[in-house]
């Protein structure tokens, strides 16, 4: 039984996701498993689906006739931490001052979570002509890794497929059409150690590590003087871009370094060549790795990709989910974010997919993340407009 009514309001469902330190490394299970058993007050069943890591899991549920042509509300379990941060509240209570929330995953994306399932608990009560589902995952903020999983496991299991999937990413109720994809790879560089006098009889892991993140900088600025056309034209920048946020290596200043790691990613604007792109960067290992192996057989680079997320792309024509999301928000302007979600998975697996969600992105990841009451409300007329739509 859970320990919160059936009936309780966005709110109070906020209160107690908040409370739930599900930060990515840690488990969500007990998140989850409170979901499924409040759920169940109202009826409804939902579906539990394990993740490949202990404690770990995503659910699935639905309400309404068995039948396709639904909507899907979907979202992310999974916080990022908040250790470390300058919080003036705890940061997993609850906590209102001057007409906002603060918690951890108020804004990103506990606060849309809470709405939807209070969206669900009223759908059944009854009346639906068209059904209502919810979609929750695990592990998004670490490169939307439980999305895929989750969907596959609907699709096996035969899940009536929704005809719109609302991903509830902070967007301050606007409806986001488009956003960036995501490549990321973990790349090791192995080198040959000897004294940094003779560098040119040993390999540095370092400094050849060094040599694809220039190659990078160098696409990066051609890339820039590109100009841009039909809908990388609306991001901000309006062209891929190739990063490395971290790199560790080397054990001496006078050794050339054995090994060096770091990371590397693409962020897609849609209708790029990504495949392409994948092509030049292993072309660019390889050389600089038949270049070390030249000096030192046995050198050479791993590249190992880590995460995918697709861009979003608008729609031929809007698509079912953006329509809707347009009929319920009145919003008619044209949005997109540079930041990846789990929406192009969905749209990759056949949905058509809008982000529309409470908050702004500003206050994500940030101390004192905050959700405005204003921002809830507005979740909630969203909502309820919705239930009326489903009703009809």
């Amino acid at each position: 039984m859970s320990d919160l009514s059936a009936t309780a309001s966005p709110r109070d469902i906020l209160a107690r996701l908040v409370a739930f330190d599900t930060v990515s490394s840690k488990p969500n299970l007990p998140l989850i498993e409170w979901v499924a058993q409040w759920l169940a007050q109202s009826g409804i069943e939902a579906v539990i689906v394990p993740g490949p890591e202990a404690g770990k899991a995503g659910l699935y549920a639905h309400v309404g006739a068995i039948q396709d042509g639904g909507v899907l509300l979907s979202g992310h379990t999974d916080v990022v931490p908040a250790e470390g941060q300058a919080w003036a509240t705890d940061p997993f209570v609850l906590t209102e001052r001057d007409g906002r929330l603060f918690g951890r995953g108020t804004c990103d994306m506990k606060g849309f979570v809470a709405l939807a399932l209070w969206a669900m608990a009223d759908a059944a009560r009854g009346g639906l002509v068209r059904p209502l589902q919810i979609a929750l995952t695990w592990d998004e903020e670490v490169g939307c890794l439980g999305a895929p999983d989750l969907i596959l496991a609907m699709q096996a299991a035969g899940f009536p497929k929704a005809s719109a999937a609302i991903i509830g990413e902070p967007s301050q109720m606007q409806v986001v059409t488009g956003h960036k994809g995501n490549l990321g790879y973990q790349i090791h560089a192995r080198g040959y150690e000897v004294h940094s006098s003779l560098m040119h009889t040993g390999v540095s892991a370092v400094m050849e590590s060094a040599r694809v993140i220039n190659w990078a900088h160098a696409r990066n600025r051609e890339n820039a003087q590109h100009t841009p056309s039909g809908t990388a034209g609306l991001f901000e920048p309006p062209w891929t871009t190739l990063h490395c946020g971290v790199i560790r290596g080397g054990t001496a200043e006078n050794i050339t370094a054995l090994d060096c790691d770091f990371g590397f990613d693409f962020r897609f604007v849609p209708g790029d060549d990504i495949p392409g792109w994948k092509r030049r960067l292993q072309d660019e290992i390889d050389r600089i790795g038949a270049e070390m192996a030249a000096v030192r057989p046995g050198t050479g680079f791993e590249m190992t990709q880590v995460f995918w997320v697709p861009p979003l792309e608008p729609e031929p024509g809007g698509g079912a989910a953006e329509a809707l999301a347009r009929r319920l928000t009145g919003d008619n302007g044209t949005h997109v974010v540079a930041y990846a979600t789990e929406g192009g998975q969905f749209q990759e697996a056949g949905y058509s997919a809008v982000i529309c969600g409470p908050g702004n992105i500003a206050q994500a990841h940030q101390p004192d993340e905050y959700l405005s009451l204003d921002q809830l409300d507005k979740g909630w007329c969203f909502m309820r407009t919705l239930l009326d739509e489903l009703r009809a």
